[in-house]
C-alpha cells in the first residue's frame, strides 16, 4: 500500500478465549496469518476490539509478541496502547517496540473528561517510545473528542501520524485535512467507511474483517480507486453487519460473525455478556446477508 504501515487495512484484531476465558495464542496466531493470506494490511492487536481492558499486563504484552511473531513479512503490527495515564501508555509503547511492533495506536488519557494540555501530555510521552502514533478519536467511550483542533496541535508537535476517526462525522476529515495538511485519516467506524475512503482517508481500522477480510479489502480498494459502480453494491450488502462496529456490542456481534464465517470468535471476558436471543437473531441476519446468500443455512 505505501511505506506507511498504517495505510490500507488493518484488522483490529479479536482476543480469541477458550471456555475458561483464558487466551488460545494457538488460534491468534493462525487467525494473524489467515488475515494476512486474505490480503489485510496490518494487524491491531491489543484494541476495544481486542477487550484490552480485561487482560492482565503479562497478557497484553504476550499478545503483542504472539503476533509479532505470526505476521508475515510487509504485514504491519499496530497494538493499541491504552491506558489513564500517559507513564502506562508510553509502557506499552516501549513494549510493542521492544516487540518488533511498526507503530502504536493510542487512544487519549480515558479516566476522565482530560483538558486538552493533559491530551497533548498524553501522547509526549506515548511518543517518548520512538514508534509511529495514530491517535485513536473515540468520544462515546473516552470522553475526550480529539477535535480537528486539537489533532492539529498534535500533528505540528511531531506526536501523531495520523488518527482513527470513530466520531461518525465524516464532515471531520475535510477540516482535520485544512488544518493539518499531511496528517493521515484513517476510517475508524466500518460504517462509514466508503464515505470516508472516497474522500481520501488513507487506510482503515477495521473490525469486521476479522469475519470478512477478502469482502473488506476487496470494497477497500475499490473505494480507493474511487469504483463506486463495483464498490456500492458491495457496500450494501454488508452495511448492515459493519453497522454493529459502531454499537456498543460491537465484540460480541463480531465474535459471532466470525462464528458464521467459518472462524472461531469465541466468548467475551466480563462485564461482556452473550447476546441475547433477539440480537443473535438479528446480528445472524445481517451477517448472512453481508456472507451472501451461498453462505445462508
Amino acid at each position: 500500500m505505501s511505506a506507511r504501515p498504517w495505510h490500507g487495512v488493518l484488522v483490529a484484531v479479536a482476543t480469541p478465549f477458550r471456555e475458561d476465558l483464558s487466551i488460545d495464542f494457538d488460534r491468534l496466531q493462525e487467525h494473524v496469518a489467515w488475515l494476512a493470506a486474505n490480503g489485510c494490511h496490518g494487524i491491531v492487536p491489543n484494541g476495544s476490539l481486542g477487550e484490552y481492558q480485561t487482560l492482565t499486563d503479562d497478557e497484553r504484552a504476550d499478545i503483542v509478541t504472539a503476533v509479532v511473531e505470526a505476521a508475515p513479512a510487509g504485514v504491519a503490527v499496530v497494538p493499541g496502547v491504552g491506558a489513564y495515564g500517559g507513564h502506562q501508555g508510553r509502557r506499552w509503547a516501549d513494549q510493542a517496540a521492544k516487540a518488533g511492533a511498526t507503530g502504536v495506536m493510542s487512544l487519549p488519557p480515558n479516566a476522565y473528561a482530560a483538558s486538552p494540555d493533559e491530551v497533548v501530555a498524553h501522547f509526549e510521552a506515548v511518543a517518548g517510545a520512538g514508534l509511529p502514533v495514530i491517535a485513536y478519536n473515540n468520544p462515546f467511550d473516552t470522553k475526550v473528542d480529539l477535535t480537528p483542533e486539537l489533532l492539529a496541535r498534535l500533528f505540528e508537535r511531531d506526536l501523531i501520524v495520523g488518527v482513527k476517526e470513530f466520531s461518525g462525522d465524516v464532515r471531520r476529515l475535510h477540516r482535520i485535512h485544512e488544518l493539518a495538511p499531511g496528517l493521515d485519516v484513517l476510517a475508524g467506524a466500518d460504517d462509514v467507511l466508503l464515505e470516508l475512503v472516497t474522500q481520501g482517508a488513507v487506510g482503515w481500522i477495521a473490525g469486521f474483517p476479522n469475519a470478512l477480510p477478502e469482502q473488506s479489502v476487496r470494497l477497500f480498494e475499490l473505494c480507493r480507486s474511487g469504483d463506486l459502480a463495483h464498490a456500492l453494491p458491495l457496500y450494501r450488502q454488508v452495511h448492515a453487519a459493519y453497522r454493529w462496529d459502531s454499537r456498543p456490542l460491537f465484540v460480541q456481534a463480531i465474535k459471532l460473525g466470525m462464528e458464521l464465517a467459518g472462524r472461531y470468535g469465541g466468548p467475551c471476558r466480563p462485564p461482556r455478556l452473550p447476546l441475547t436471543p433477539e440480537l443473535h437473531a438479528q446480528v445472524t441476519a445481517d451477517m448472512l446477508r453481508a456472507l451472501g446468500e451461498d453462505h445462508v443455512q
